[in-house]
Order: structure tokens, then C-alpha cells, then sequence
């Protein structure tokens, strides 16, 4: 936004300085007096003290005005990151005559996403190496380690453990190499990412979507239970935005009913269920590096079987389906779902990293907590005894119906102030291919979490000022609409 979307004059109303603000962007506005010059910032929290002091929104906007946090033009460098990382959303620029001619705040220097990957390691390194020895195939070197890497995070033999091309093709074919097909039921959750749902259809089986769980937001065990049949084969639980599932419980009706434990923990890199790396509990795990995970590959994904002889038949599958011991000689009708050398590379150099990346992210949630905790209608990602969340993606649900505005609204919100979020997922049983899957059952708790849910910026290159930043634009856009909604502006 520019400075003049940001500046109003001293002397307009609270009415005028509230009608300005609520068209969205950081929630604050710089005021200047009748010769142009700098008094202070406004925004809603200084407008309700007003208020609450006895003036009404006919009052001069110099009755709110907080004078605060101004830097010169020609500031440093030093002093504007000092300025920034006290929180402040906006810090105006002023020249030697004390007029604002421009505007700072962690947005300006750039839009904030909600996701990149961090290259800061052995990335160059170990892809030239790839290129200077012309492995660059699924066949190199790399593949194998980086396998080796990941059985060791899942505490695995490497034999054990596939790397693939995506995680869309990890599920598909953890599913087919446990014989997973036509006439098999599969449950799963209603709010996931649509490859959970999409794999289960082209194994040919049949997806069983259930409710899930409104504090942890995944699968519910009791809506497993209620949905088990005499088809049933398997639970595909995920652990959505790296929130572990509640894998005992889900265990337990597995071992009831003789049925296959497979975790979609593509965005579970990291996280743990009671000290249990997260894909290495059920019979399968499978893992996504697509570029916004908390490691990447760019594309690719992998597979962790508990069972040696499932792991041995994915792998021949991952290969067309061919004899390992007779090049050519096809065992089954397989697949082409190889990683490559240089995708393998690039996924050694990012698990070297994966303990600073944990623990950047959970600083992340932190610092989101410090300024969204205390907010009326905003619940944060649940913090769960004994599990370790690694937090891929920080989403919090909100009550907008109080704000008097949707979900999509607030975002578009959010995006004028410089930061990209993105809606949780869609119930799966609202969406065209999926709906025949959906039976009678109810699925108010999946529902009401994605009409309400947002996931905002978390990558691990988010500096804590950006951090603060988008809390405090999104503390005081909650406060501003739910003060339009009491006086009545709305």
C-alpha cells in the first residue's frame, strides 16, 4: 500500500479514520497536522481507548494519536531494523521538516510468503557433483544415501525406506504393495490435501472419509470406529500441517479389527507421536520434498514400510515392476516412480539440516504465540502432551463470523499489508469427485475448521520481525473489525 492509503489528517473524524482502516492492509495509519507534519499513529486499539475515555466517532482523530516509533528518511540500516523488530507495524519516514515521505515495515522489503525452501547448505555442493560425474539418473549414489538418512531419523534399516518421486506416487504405491485394491475400504480424514483421497481411488479401492478432530484437526478415532466395515483393509490417518494424529487409539481398531495402519505425513517430516518419529509407526509412512516442506527435494517423496518384504516389493514396483536379479524380466505391472541422483542430492543436503529447520520452526510458533495468544476467537495450533508438532504449516482457525467478514475476506486483508497466507483445506466430501465417498455421515467439525482456517507465513527464512509483523497485523485487524461491528460502521 502506498503512504497515502496510509496518512489522514489530524483534524478528520474517528468515523473517517475507522472507514480508512477497515479497507484493509496493517491496520495502522500515520496522522499528520494541518501543515503536513508527523504527530503519531492510529489504529483500533488507540481508537476503542478513545472511545472508552467518552469521545464518539465525530471526534478528531488527534484524540487517538499515539506518538510513536518515527525514524529520518535517511535512517540506516541499523535503526530500521531496531525500529522493526519492536514490533512495529508501520515506521513512517520523515523529512527534515518532519512530514512522512514514505513508510517502512518487514513487507516493504519484500512480500512475505507463506512458504520457501532454505538453500543455505550442501546444496551447490553436492548437484555439481552429480553433473561432474554424470550421475544424474535415479541411479547415482545419492538415491541410496539419502534413503539411508531417512531410515536413520525413522530409526529404520535403509532397505526399508524408498525414495520417489513425489508423495502423491509414495502413497499410491505404499497402498498397492500391501495389496490394497478393488473391493477394500480405506478411511481417511475429510481435511486433508486431495492426494490422501486421490491415491485410495487409483489403487482401486474405496475411500471412506470420516470427521476429524476440532483441537488436534486430525482424523477422529471414533469416527474411524463408527465407519469400520467388514471391506475395511486399512486407516490412512494424516498428520496435517505436522500435528502428529492420535496413533494409539487408531492402532488399537487396527489391531481390533485386523486392518493396515498407513500415515500420510507428507507435511510430518519431524514431528513425533510420544517419542515415535511420525511414518514410522503403521505398517507404512510416506513423506513429501515438494518446495515448500520443511525439507525438499524440489519434487520427490519417499516411503517407510515397517515390513521388509513390503519395502522389497515396492521397490521391484518403483522400478516397471522388474526382476531385480533379470534386467528386462518384468515380475508385475509396475511403475516409473524414481527419484533422481540430483533430487537425492539435493535431499542429503537439506536432512543435514533438518534439526535447525525443527527448531526455527518451533521458534516460528512461538513467536506467533507471543501476539496472537491472547486474541478472542483465534485458536493456534494445538500443543499436545508428549507430541512433538514440527509445525510445516502454522494455521490458525477464527471465529469471523464476530469480525462480520469471511474467511477469503480477511485474507485478501492480509495480502494488501504485504503478507500471502492460504485457506486450510476443503472438506473433501464437499468437492465433486469426492462426494459419492462421503455416505451419511457428518462432518460439522471439518466444516466449521475450514470455513474459519488460515495458514500464515512459516518458512524457516522468516526473520522474527516478519514474525511479529503479520501477529500484530493480524491482532489489530481482529480488534479493528470487532470495534466496527460494536459502534455500528459495518
Amino acid at each position: 500500500m502506498g503512504l497515502a492509503d496510509l496518512t489522514i489528517g489530524e483534524d478528520s473524524s474517528l468515523r473517517a479514520a475507522l472507514s480508512q482502516l477497515d479497507r484493509g492492509g496493517p491496520a495502522q495509519l500515520i496522522t499528520v497536522d494541518a501543515k503536513g507534519r508527523y504527530s503519531g499513529l492510529i489504529d483500533g486499539g488507540t481508537i476503542e481507548a478513545a472511545i472508552a475515555a467518552g469521545h464518539n466517532l465525530d471526534s478528531p482523530a488527534s484524540v487517538a494519536v499515539r506518538p510513536d516509533g518515527a525514524l529520518a528518511a535517511d535512517a540506516d540500516e541499523t535503526s530500521l531494523r531496531r525500529q522493526m523488530s519492536r514490533g512495529s507495524g508501520i515506521v513512517p519516514l520523515l523529512d527534515a521538516d518532519q512530514r512522512p515521505v514514505d513508510y517502512a515495515s518487514p513487507a516493504r522489503a519484500r512480500r512475505i510468503p507463506v512458504a520457501e525452501p532454505s538453500l543455505s547448505g550442501n546444496e551447490l555442493k553436492y548437484v555439481t557433483e552429480c553433473i561432474e560425474t554424470r550421475w544424474i539418473s535415479s541411479q547415482g549414489p545419492f538415491v541410496r544415501r539419502f534413503e539411508a538418512e531417512i531410515g536413520k531419523r525413522l530409526g529404520l534399516p535403509a532397505e526399508q525406506v524408498l525414495a520417489v518421486s513425489n508423495g502423491t506416487v509414495a502413497l499410491h504405491l505404499a497402498l498397492v504393495a500391501l495389496g490394497i485394491g478393488p473391493g477394500d475400504e480405506v478411511i481417511l480424514p475429510d481435511l486433508t490435501f486431495a492426494a490422501t483421497i486421490n491415491t485410495v481411488i487409483q489403487a482401486g479401492a474405496t475411500p471412506v472419509i470420516v470427521d476429524v478432530d476440532r483441537v488436534s484437526l486430525n482424523i477422529d478415532p471414533a469416527a474411524v470406529a463408527a465407519a469400520i466395515t467388514a471391506r475395511t483393509k486399512a486407516i490412512m490417518p494424516v498428520h496435517l500441517y505436522g500435528q502428529p494424529a492420535e496413533m494409539d487409539a487408531l492402532l488399537a481398531l487396527a489391531a481390533r479389527h485386523k486392518l493396515l495402519v498407513i500415515e500420510d505425513a507428507a507435511e510430518a517430516m519431524g514431528s513425533r507421536y510420544k517419542d515415535r518419529p511420525c511414518g514410522a509407526i503403521g505398517d507404512a509412512g510416506t513423506f513429501s520434498f515438494f518446495s515448500n516442506k520443511l525439507i525438499t527435494t524440489g519434487e520427490g517423496g519417499a516411503i517407510a514400510f515397517r515390513d521388509a518384504r513390503s519395502a522389497q516389493r515396492a521397490r521391484m514396483l518403483r522400478d516397471h515392476g522388474m526382476d531385480p536379479a533379470k534386467r528386462y524380466w518384468h515380475l508385475e505391472v509396475g511403475f516409473n516412480y524414481r527419484l533422481t541422483n540430483m533430487q537425492a542430492a539435493l535431499g542429503c543436503a537439506q536432512i543435514e539440516q533438518l534439526d535447525r529447520f525443527l527448531e526455527r520452526k518451533i521458534e516460528i510458533a512461538g513467536q506467533y504465540g507471543e501476539t496472537l495468544g491472547g486474541i478472542d476467537g483465534v485458536a493456534l495450533p494445538a500443543n499436545l502432551p508428549g507430541l512433538l508438532n514440527s509445525y510445516w504449516a502454522y494455521s490458525i482457525v477464527m471465529d469471523f463470523a464476530a469480525l462480520g467478514i469471511s474467511r477469503d475476506e480477511f485474507a485478501v486483508r492480509l495480502d494488501k499489508a504485504g503478507i500471502e497466507t492460504r485457506p486450510l483445506f476443503y472438506p473433501l466430501h464437499e468437492m465433486p469427485p469426492y462426494r459419492p465417498y462421503a455416505g451419511n455421515r457428518a462432518y460439522p467439525t471439518t466444516t466449521a475448521l475450514s470455513r474459519g482456517g488460515l495458514s500464515l507465513p512459516s518458512a524457516v527464512t522468516l526473520s522474527a520481525a516478519e514474525t511479529r509483523y503479520i501477529g500484530g497485523v493480524i491482532a489489530r485487524q481482529a480488534q479493528l473489525r470487532r470495534l466496527v461491528q460494536r459502534v455500528g460502521l459495518a
